[in-house]
């Protein structure tokens, strides 16, 4: 790894990537290894960087800021969220075509020297435009919680400028387009997150048991699925690893099994053989109810957030309204009383693939810089007359 302000003048038509963090392996970065296959001599600019917790950042050309070097960030990046916005205002790239930023927090804030920037946003900085619903759900303390409201004002303001230097919003989903417009005032486009169709199996064996699929941590409702499935007394697997698995343990009856964190092989297995996959939060996309529909199987799913986007009542899965274990159980009910067609629900599923996302990516950011070149080809002919 390397400083950001390290390495050679890029080449012409060099892009640069730009990813928030990267001391954790999750769907972000996963999206960001997409990015990094489709441009593979664009170097990945960042704040901190563990290979130990993201593997396969061996492989890339990762440039890290000035905030890598304090202490116990990588275990621990929340106590320095508000030094973000610093680290990324004093990043100044130069000589790059396309930066691509992949955004969930303050990336988009990099200074580009001059080049189109398309920022992908996973959301707007959730702890920032919706803190209520950030410190509801994260273990922060009660002087984090002080601090963060006396910073809101500044982080704002910063926040919505960096905005503005954005040349072109995509969003994953219509939640996340709908905030991109209510907070950051910008119109965007919506190309959702890629998957790897060919990762998942179908199978003609059905298990009695729903799956669960999720960190365990409180934002995510896995109570209200635990909940439903002890009244149900049906069986239910709830696969994943977290802080609320302790309490989640202890709410459950006799039918619900914990598997812990699973082998990817293990995973993929589940969601071909399970009965459906049970989505009681609310996420600004949620990519397991999409692997559950790529495996073939339904997804029951809470109605809000990015399932909207993915779900189809009725041929791809069923939804409950609110966060109301009765209704989720009564959907579950419902969801039993269907007559699911695997191969109609795959094929539902391949629209959301790695092929689908890589194509509509590439087209938006040619329309992109080639909006750039007529606009500057406009200045220069102001110019000369």
């Amino acid at each position: 790894m390397r400083r950001a302000d390290e390495g050679r003048r890029p080449a012409a038509g060099s892009v640069a990537l730009v990813h928030d963090w990267l001391n954790q392996d999750g769907g972000a970065e996963y999206v960001l290894g997409v990015l990094h296959s489709m441009f593979p001599d664009a170097p990945i600019y960042t704040t901190i960087a563990d290979a130990e917790r993201v593997p396969a950042m061996a492989d890339w050309d990762v440039r890290v800021s000035w905030l890598d070097h304090l202490p116990a960030i990588h275990d621990r990046h929340q106590p320095y969220l508000p030094l973000y916005p610093l680290a990324w205002e004093s990043t100044h790239l130069s000589g790059y075509d396309l930066v691509l930023s992949n955004k969930s927090g303050f990336c988009h804030g990099v200074h580009t020297g001059g080049a189109p920037h398309v920022c992908y946003c996973l959301t707007p900085t959730r702890y920032v435009w919706e803190p209520d619903e950030y410190l509801a759900y994260e273990n922060v303390s009660p002087a984090g919680r002080m601090a963060l409201r006396v910073a809101l004002p500044v982080l704002r303001r910063w926040d919505l400028g960096a905005a503005r230097r954005v040349d072109s919003f995509v969003a994953i989903s219509t939640a996340v387009r709908d905030r991109i417009a209510r907070f950051y005032r910008r119109d965007s486009v919506v190309i959702h997150p890629p998957l790897d169709l060919d990762d998942y199996d179908t199978s003609s064996e059905t298990s009695d048991a729903y799956l669960v699929l999720a960190r365990l941590v409180p934002y995510k409702r896995i109570d209200l699925a635990v909940e439903a499935f002890n009244r149900l007394g049906m069986p239910l697997t709830v696969a994943g690893g977290g802080r609320d698995l302790e309490r989640l343990r202890a709410m459950a009856g006799p039918t619900i099994r914990f598997t812990g964190r699973l082998a990817r092989s293990e995973v993929v297995r589940l969601l071909a053989r399970c009965r459906g996959l049970i989505w009681p939060g609310v996420e600004d996309y949620g990519l397991a109810p999409v692997e559950a529909m790529a495996s073939g199987r339904p997804v029951v799913a809470r109605r809000a957030g990015g399932v909207l986007d993915t779900v189809v009542e009725g041929k791809t899965g069923v939804f409950f309204d609110g966060a109301d274990p009765d209704a989720l159980a009564a959907a579950v009910l419902r969801a039993e009383k269907t007559d699911w067609n695997p191969t109609s629900i795959r094929a539902h599923a391949a629209r959301f693939g790695r092929d689908v996302f890589e194509r509509k990516l590439a087209a938006h950011v040619a329309e992109v810089l080639a909006a750039r070149s007529r606009r500057a080809k406009m200045v220069r002919a102001a110019g000369a007359g």
